[in-house]
């Protein structure tokens, strides 16, 4: 399993050159930001480190291969040629997805069943709605492409957060609006309003060194050729820095706080962390050097009445103009009337999916 093919790194649209950013700075092999994501050229062994160490990322697919069918029979003749065995498993069942555009071959269910026909034939792996091994296919322009999604669980899940509030923040999102606001893990980070603790347990990890794979499992360790003796090595491998930055949040709801210590425990951040309940109007800069407060308010569509929330983001924008000069701020929020609210000068990012909504990353000095 040593061929050097295209991966691609998902992440939300309008976030694709921050992804990028880190990618590169991982030091992967021709990294390009594409719509949706950031594509690598690379083999096995970078799959499994992207999936292991990449913060950004949503997903990991690995694009296999590629032919041309321009109808079925020829899809369903050159499906059976495909070397299947060198990346899926006999004994592994498979999902397989298919998406058409702009071919011949339009029919996506029809075509699905050609390619999954070929692989129970030829491998004998069975086929299974629910499978822990998804193989992809996208028909465009008469191009197949094969790609195997090498993450399985989305990338987001890193296993430590079981505790999580109402429109809980993504780890993978966090991450990138992290480093959009210029964060390195080298500076403390507050949250006003933390929720389940997403954007300090990130920041603490960064600060740390720790790799957001570290505690989960992947769909690659269930493809041809894994070998585990190798993957624990390379995890074993991976070195915790020292920091004395304190990472804190707080929130005026007592199982926010409960929540966000559990989360950071199960991390292992939880002694570099400080979680504190009370209300932002109760807001104090902490001791030590100016940093990044970066937070994800409510905003009406979402959570509440939009016109209560006025007040809310009044009285952070008057706490942090009152006590927290030299800090930066990062505000994630839907909506721009509520941002401007603040009463700071506020720079909009682009807009980003999340949770239905189109959202921007509002970023000032203060």
């Amino acid at each position: 399993m040593d061929t050097r093919f295209e991966i691609f790194l998902s992440a939300p649209p309008g976030l694709e050159p921050v992804l990028l950013e880190e990618v590169a700075e991982a030091g992967f092999a021709e990294p390009q930001a594409v719509p949706g994501g950031v594509t690598v050229m690379g083999g096995w062994a970078e799959v499994r480190r992207a999936n292991l160490v990449l913060r950004g990322a949503g997903r990991v697919l690995a694009r296999v291969g590629e032919f041309r069918a321009f109808h079925l029979a020829q899809l369903d003749k050159r499906a059976r040629k495909f070397p299947w065995a060198g990346v899926l498993r006999p004994d592994v069942p498979v999902r397989v997805d298919v998406t058409c555009r702009n071919s011949r071959i339009y029919h996506d269910r029809a075509a699905r069943q050609r390619v999954e026909r070929a692989i129970t034939e030829t491998l004998g792996a069975p086929i299974e709605a629910e499978a822990p091994v998804r193989v992809m296919v996208r028909i465009e322009d008469d191009l197949v492409t094969i790609s195997v999604d090498t993450s399985g669980e989305p990338l987001h899940r890193r296993g430590f957060k079981e505790a999580v509030g109402k429109a809980p923040m993504r780890e993978t999102l966090a991450a990138l609006f992290l480093r959009q606001c210029g964060y390195s893990g080298t500076e403390p980070v507050l949250d006003p309003m933390c929720g389940s603790g997403t954007f300090v347990i990130e920041a603490a990890e960064i600060a740390a060194g720790l790799a957001p794979g570290r505690g989960r499992s992947f769909a690659f360790e269930a493809l041809a050729g894994f070998d585990a003796a190798e993957w624990a090595a390379e995890k074993a491998g991976l070195q915790r820095r020292e920091t004395e930055t304190l990472f804190r949040g707080s929130d005026r709801d007592d199982g926010a706080i409960r929540a966000s210590l559990a989360n950071a425990t199960r991390a292992g951040v939880a002694e570099i962390c400080a979680f504190e309940r009370h209300a932002v109007s109760d807001l104090k800069r902490p001791d030590g050097p100016p940093g990044l407060v970066i937070v994800n308010p409510p905003y009406g569509a979402r959570i509440g009445d939009r016109k209560l929330l006025f007040a809310l983001y009044g009285a952070l924008g008057a706490r942090l103009r009152e006590d927290f000069t030299g800090w930066r701020l990062g505000m994630v929020t839907s909506d721009g009337g509520l941002a401007k609210a603040t009463g700071l000068a506020l720079e909009a990012g682009p807009p980003v999916a999340f949770g239905g909504l189109a959202v921007k990353l509002y970023q000032a000095r203060i």
